[in-house]
């Protein structure tokens, strides 16, 4: 396991521009367990070296290190909506995170959090379950805000590889055209209704008709989300009947961010389709392909299983890097909302 040996210390960096190699290079060594934070900060670093007098946004990431290594790092990031959760990278895996080792540098890094920015900014964790569970603990000692009983968010964190992809033709059904597709400005309204839908299944980070509007057009602009298209023979205008969304991007892994399906095409295989073809897309140019799903989602476990998603079989062995991963949210009386 870790070495407890040396007391840990923190340092704060508050733009993505004066974070150290070192960092760079922990974040990358693990793409895919720092989906939630390396594309956030490559997309900072760009626009700060694009305009040297763009505005920090309030960001900042902490970093815990120890015997000369990286630990965690945690952010404090902004989105296109709102600002989004604290999410926090450990370089360890997973099941030799013991709570000797973590309690010391998740104390130092609740301090570091609690000196950056103001209580009212932090209203949720991501991390997975074990890091989570005792920073909402430290933070709640430190700070007297308590953490919600039932979680926001309760997922496994899973992956795709070149290697794992399942490439196999499905059911159509008769009297339906197909189209597979990157969503275009026509497809704005249509996008943007299914973008508000699936939120209202995610509280309490809903969507107004608005913001949905603004998360679609800003999808489409950076060709982040493709559509399933599919329509009557006989008919001329297709209707959208799923959407695959993927904006947490590095060099290497693509992170797919959202699917849903409009309700009126459920059953016909849509989702499994449109993945399983954006996988392909991605996997094109990337090593690998993320994507969290719930725990007490089976429906859609069942989906990604089958389209070579790791670790999601009944019975499957553990695989490294799969791992459950939990948001908690923070009393909503002392917190300011935000969005991811």
């Amino acid at each position: 396991m870790p070495s407890t040996t040396l007391e840990p210390y923190t340092r704060t960096y508050r733009s993505a521009s004066s974070l150290p190699s070192e960092v760079w290079d922990a974040l990358k060594s693990n793409p895919q367990n720092s989906n939630c934070i390396l594309p956030v900060a490559l997309k900072t670093l760009t626009r700060e070296q694009n305009d040297e007098n763009a505005p920090g946004r309030d960001q900042c990431w902490i970093v815990v290190h120890s015997l000369g290594a990286i630990d965690f790092v945690l952010s404090v990031t902004n989105g296109d909506i709102g600002t989004y959760p604290i999410f926090i990278y450990t370089t360890h895996p997973t099941h030799r995170l013991t709570s000797d080792f973590l309690l010391p540098r998740l104390i130092r890094l609740a301090e570091a959090l609690r000196a950056a920015v103001p209580i009212k900014r932090v209203y949720s964790f991501f991390a997975p379950d074990v890091i989570t569970t005792m920073f909402v603990e430290v933070w709640c000692s430190l700070t007297g805000v308590q953490g919600y009983k039932d979680p926001y968010y309760h997922a496994k964190l899973t992956y795709c590889t070149k290697r794992s992809f399942v490439n196999r033709s499905m059911t159509t059904f008769p009297g339906l055209v197909y189209e597979l597709r990157p969503a275009v400005d026509s497809d704005l309204e249509a996008v943007a209704s299914l973008c508000y839908q699936f939120a209202a299944d995610s509280e309490p980070f809903v969507l107004s008709h608005e913001s949905a509007i603004k998360e679609a057009a800003t999808l489409i602009r950076n060709n982040q989300i493709w559509v399933h298209g599919i329509r009557l023979a006989d008919d001329v205008h297709d209707d959208i009947a799923s959407i695959v969304a993927f904006t947490r991007n590095s060099d290497n892994v693509a992170t797919i961010s959202k699917v849903f399906t409009n309700p009126t095409w459920r059953r016909r295989g849509c989702a499994e389709r449109l993945v399983r073809r954006v996988c392909k897309h991605l996997l094109a140019s990337k090593q690998s392909v993320a994507l969290y799903v719930a725990h007490n989602n089976p429906a859609a476990t069942h989906v990604y299983h089958r389209v070579g998603f790791l670790g999601l079989a009944d019975g499957a062995a553990p695989v490294e890097g799969v791992d459950s991963w939990l948001e908690i949210g923070l009393d909503r009386s002392k917190i300011e909302l935000g969005h991811w």
